[in-house]
Formats: C-alpha cells, structure tokens, sequence
C-alpha cells in the first residue's frame, strides 16, 4: 500500500507539460479544480476527463502508475460515496430496506462525487508529476510575489511547501522500511480488525517521528553551511519564461474547460 503513494514525486521527462512554466501549470491545475466543482452534468465531466487523461498521455506517464495513485484514498472515495448512494433523499426511489433507500438522485450524486475525487486526484497530482521541488518554489514565489507588499512571507511559505511534497516519498520509503523491520522481529499489521490494525501501527509512530526531525535538523544544518537567508539577495540560475508551451497548454485549457462550462449552462 506504501508503495502505491505517488504523491509529491517527480517524474523527468521532455514533454510540452514538462517543459512548460511552472507558473502555467499551477493556474491550469487551479482551473481545472474550480471546473470539476462548478460542474456536475455527465457530458461536462466526460469532457472534463477527456482533458485530464490527455494531459497524463501528453506527459507520457504510464496509466497504471497514475491510477496506482488512487488506490490508498479508495476507502475515502468508496465511504463517501457510499453515504452519498444510501443518506441522499429523494422521490424516485429504487430500492428500500427499512430506513434505508437508494434512490436516483443518490446514485446520481455518488456517481459525480467519485468522478470528481478521481478527476481531482489525478489533475493535481499532475503538477508534481511533471514539475520538480525547485520549479514548484520559483513557480509559486514568482506568482505570488505581489503577496510580498502585505509584508506576507511568500518565499518561505513556497519553500516549506515544495520542501513538504519532495519529503512525502522519502517518509513513505521510511514507514515501509520501518514496518520490515518490525515484521522481521514478529510484528503483525495485517490480521485482526481494524482497530487491531490500528493500535499494530502505533509502535512505527515513534522512530517514524526521531527520524523525520533527524532529517529536519540535517536539512536545517545543510541550509545553513550554506548561507541561507531566504530571498535576501537570491538569484536563479533559471529564469522563468512563458514560451510556445504554455502557449499551448493555454489554448487547450480555454479549449476544454470552455466547452466543459458551455455544456454545463446547456445541460
């Protein structure tokens, strides 16, 4: 399960949506989450994940990987789409057991709520696919930088959050070498039910926690035999530059996510 978690990591490559300015690809994934809520018709979620699985075939991410994204958060999506199907009232009624009724409006509403986290999940986690920690901080500072006036610490707001997503898989690597060595001294995480599982999990929380400060101090010791004093003086090596790829990824998206709203006030 640990090494389904592909959350925060980045995948090199050569493709228009690797090459394009990070600044390009955080507006276009915070276009694509404002569209998947203001949406809620079949045809514009259809054309909705049209796009979405063009920008993964685009990149040229396998498929299995990215869907192997979404199997630790299938408990989420089935629970709540469960609570959709059975506690959402309505007339059109098809099948009742007591209390309990699944009707049309529910299987309807727990149909886009699934969609709706898959689609969720998938465009987003697009962003750190293609984007490394570095790009993610300048792309987030630079379009942020007018915050900067409000005397709002935007440069390191940006840094621990680039700094967050590139050590969620080190911390996964380091829960599941973790869990082996406890499993090679006897420990069981997998019998039992699931408060069994849980209270099994706890023993991992203690050198999971020494770990991830030892790493925070090293990190911190790093930074500094480095002089590091955050955006005082700091230069980049890389520019930002919109070119012909953000270009297209502009196009595409005023494309799709225009004909996603159109269908969305037709239907």
């Amino acid at each position: 399960m640990l090494r389904d978690i592909t959350l925060g990591q980045y995948f090199p490559g050569n493709t228009p949506l690797h090459r394009a300015d990070p600044r390009t690809k955080i507006l276009l994934i915070l276009a694509i989450i404002v569209a998947l809520f203001a949406c809620d018709g079949a045809l514009p979620y259809a054309l909705l994940a049209v796009y979405i699985f063009g920008l993964v075939a685009l990149s040229r991410l396998r498929l299995r990987m990215v869907l192997r994204g979404l199997k630790p958060l299938l408990f989420l999506i089935a629970f709540t789409a469960v609570l959709n199907l059975f506690l959402t009232p309505g007339d059109d009624v098809l099948w009742r057991a007591g209390a309990v009724s699944v009707t049309m409006t529910g299987v309807h509403k727990a149909a886009l709520l699934v969609a709706r986290l898959v689609l969720l999940i998938v465009g987003t986690s697009l962003l750190t696919y293609t984007t490394s920690p570095i790009q993610l901080t300048d792309g987030f500072e630079r379009l942020f930088s007018p915050l900067k006036r409000l005397r709002l610490p935007i440069h390191e707001l940006a840094m621990m959050m680039s700094l967050a997503l590139r050590f969620i898989p080190t911390l996964v690597e380091e829960t599941d070498k973790i869990m082996r060595a406890q499993r090679a001294r006897g420990a069981d995480f997998d019998s039992g039910n699931l408060l069994h599982r849980a209270r099994a999990l706890l023993p991992i929380l203690v050198p999971l926690f020494v770990s991830s400060f030892r790493r925070a101090e090293e990190l911190a010791t790093a930074m500094e035999c480095r002089l590091y004093r955050g955006d005082v003086g700091r230069t980049r090596m890389r520019q930002l530059k919109f070119g012909r790829d953000d270009m297209i990824c502009a196009i595409s998206a005023a494309l799709f996510l225009g004909g996603a709203a159109a269908l969305q006030l037709v239907f």
